[in-house]
C-alpha cells in the first residue's frame, strides 16, 4: 500500500502539470484568434468609416535631421474609392515647408503622393502639418513632419 501511494503522488502531480499546460495552450490559442479577428487592414478600416483618400502614414518623424540637408519627404496615399479622385490643393503651415502634389486625376486603387520640403536652414525642433484638398470624401486631410535640425559643426 505504501509502494503505491509513493508511485500515485507523482503521477498527480504528473496530471495537474498536464492540466495547467493544457490551460495556458488553450489560452495562448484563444488569444491568437482574437488577435487575428481584430487586426483587418488599416486600409479597409478607412474605407468602412468612409474615407476615399488613405495615407498609411500621416505623421513622419525625420527625427535629428543635419542643418542644410535635405529636408523632402513623400507621403504616399491611395485612391480607396470607387471614383477618380484630384488632389486640388496643399498648404502647409508655414513657408519653410512646401508640398508638391499631382494635379491628375487619380483612378480608382492607384497612389499618388505629396511630396513635402521642409527648409533645414534654421536649427531646432519643429513640427508643421500639411493640410490635403481633394475630391475625396474626407477632405482635407492633416499631414504633419516633425523633427530636430541640428547645427552645422
Amino acid at each position: 500500500m505504501h509502494v503505491l501511494n509513493h508511485f500515485s503522488f507523482p503521477k498527480k502531480q504528473l496530471l495537474l502539470a498536464c492540466k495547467k499546460n493544457l490551460m495556458i495552450k488553450k489560452l495562448l490559442f484563444a488569444g491568437v484568434i482574437l488577435l487575428t479577428a481584430c487586426s483587418g487592414s488599416p486600409e479597409k478600416a478607412a474605407r468602412e468609416s468612409g474615407k476615399e483618400i488613405f495615407f498609411k502614414e500621416m505623421v513622419h518623424n525625420y527625427g535629428d535631421i543635419q542643418q542644410d540637408s535635405d529636408g523632402t519627404y513623400e507621403f504616399i496615399f491611395k485612391n480607396i474609392s470607387d471614383k477618380s479622385l484630384v488632389v486640388n490643393r496643399a498648404r502647409s503651415t508655414c513657408g519653410c515647408t512646401v508640398p508638391l502634389w499631382s494635379k491628375e486625376p487619380i483612378a480608382p486603387g492607384e497612389k499618388g503622393k505629396i511630396v513635402v520640403k521642409y527648409n533645414t536652414s534654421v536649427p531646432g525642433s519643429f513640427t508643421k502639418s500639411v493640410y490635403v484638398y481633394s475630391t475625396a470624401a474626407n477632405s482635407p486631410v492633416k499631414l504633419q513632419i516633425k523633427g530636430k535640425v541640428i547645427p552645422r559643426e
